[in-house]
């Protein structure tokens, strides 16, 4: 950048993609995310009382007036992202721009990165995590959503070549090298969701409930689980329970090379997500049926919330034809 392009600025965040570990991060649980090697690109110019950004992917343009104080009430719906984090930096200085995005929407959170990467654009200059928790707060304001830390540490704190064990109590990252010889793939169960108007929020609270009955879920064994009297809130707490310990022997599997191993941790997360979460549907069922029958594939299952969105797979190179293979990519970044 030369100096008469000093008000020019051009970010990337990137997408992530869950290996394992899902409805785990807000109750202080274990994650295995990666961030990958698609995402959103912002390109603007420093500067103004607004931040006046079209989007490749949206018909509405965002018009935010600055500072802002109801990021909640701001249209279109998608610049409530930008306009969170505005707010939560108490942003006084705008910029005008585009956002451009390779990432499919659903399960790879494209929400998050475009938080991230507006933090970025509004030159924040504070750690990863800090990043990461003032758009994790963003998100709870503008859109109501209240999402755990994971996608937003996920992208803010990549490493290119390593997935990141995450304890989301503890916020300590131990990065975690992904072998060449097995590939990501991310295949879209074509099944579009949105998390405001989803469960989300209700699978938390219940979480919750369990929680105020037998304390952190995290600490929580399963024969305490067994003891809740509530069928539902015991379900839930099952999955979480046994996610934890399902991220704990994916890692040291996947260290170690035993993908079958691996594998299967994937498709009995799957399962615990369906069964006791009730967050997967029949389309994202039937689609991780379809991948494990694959030869070559080891497991599979869905990514993010669930509610419909993408299917991650483990695979041998080359295995899979449908979909895209993704890379561990580093976090987020001014170009």
């Amino acid at each position: 950048m030369s100096v008469g392009d000093a008000d020019l600025r051009q970010v990337f965040a990137p997408g992530r993609v869950n290996l394992i570990g899902d409805h785990t991060d807000y109750t202080g649980g274990l994650v295995f995310p990666m961030a990958i090697d698609r995402g959103i690109r912002i390109n603007g110019k420093i500067g103004g009382t607004h931040l006046a950004v079209r989007s490749d992917r949206e018909a509405a343009n965002a018009n935010v007036l600055l500072p802002v104080s109801e990021p909640e009430a701001i249209t279109p719906s998608w610049a409530r992202h930008l306009a969170g984090v505005a707010a939560e930096m108490g942003a006084m200085n705008g910029f005008t721009g585009e956002v451009t995005s390779d990432l499919p929407v659903g399960g790879l959170s494209s929400s998050a990165a475009l938080q991230v990467a507006t933090a970025l654009m509004l030159d924040h200059q504070g750690s990863p995590l800090d990043i990461a928790t003032l758009c994790q707060k963003a998100e709870h304001r503008a859109t109501g959503v209240p999402c755990g830390i994971m996608d937003q540490l996920t992208i803010a704190a990549g490493i290119e070549g390593h997935a990141l064990m995450i304890d989301c109590h503890q916020l300590h990252i131990l990065p975690v090298p992904v072998p060449d010889d097995v590939e990501i793939v991310i295949v879209h169960s074509g099944q579009h969701r949105e998390l405001v108007t989803s469960d989300y929020g209700l699978r938390r609270a219940q979480c919750e409930a369990a929680e105020d009955l037998i304390g952190p879920l995290r600490l929580a064994s399963t024969d305490e689980v067994d003891e809740l009297d509530d069928p539902m809130l015991q379900a839930r707490a099952r999955h979480v329970v046994t996610e934890n310990k399902r991220v704990g022997i994916f890692a040291e599997a996947l260290a170690a090379g035993d993908y079958s191993e691996a594998g299967q941790q994937m498709r009995d997360s799957h399962k615990s997500l369906g069964s006791d979460f009730e967050v997967s549907t029949l389309a994202l069922d039937a689609l991780v049926d379809d991948l494990v029958s694959v030869p070559g594939v080891y497991g599979a299952r869905l990514t993010g919330a669930g509610f419909g969105g993408a299917v991650v797979a483990l695979a041998r190179p080359g295995t899979l034809e449908r979909g895209f293979a993704v890379k561990a990519s580093a976090g987020a970044r001014v170009l």
